[in-house]
């Protein structure tokens, strides 16, 4: 499956909890959070002035092994 930035965290993680490591990476810690793992990816890297694109190639990455 392709990760794309409108995905919401939480359906990312609940494909694998290990892509858990990219959203600490850009210091999104509390992914337990309800309104956390209803963003897309593309909120998220806003709210923390990260990149969307690179964090969608490392997710696409992780999963594609």
């Amino acid at each position: 499956m392709k990760i794309t930035k409108d995905m919401c965290i939480g359906d990312v993680l609940d494909m694998d909890q290990g892509a858990a490591k990219y959203f600490f990476e850009i210091g999104m810690h509390c992914l337990g959070c309800p309104s956390a793992r209803g963003e897309s990816i593309e909120e998220a890297c806003a709210v923390h002035g990260t990149d969307c694109d690179a964090l969608v190639a490392k997710l696409n990455e992780y999963f594609s092994k």
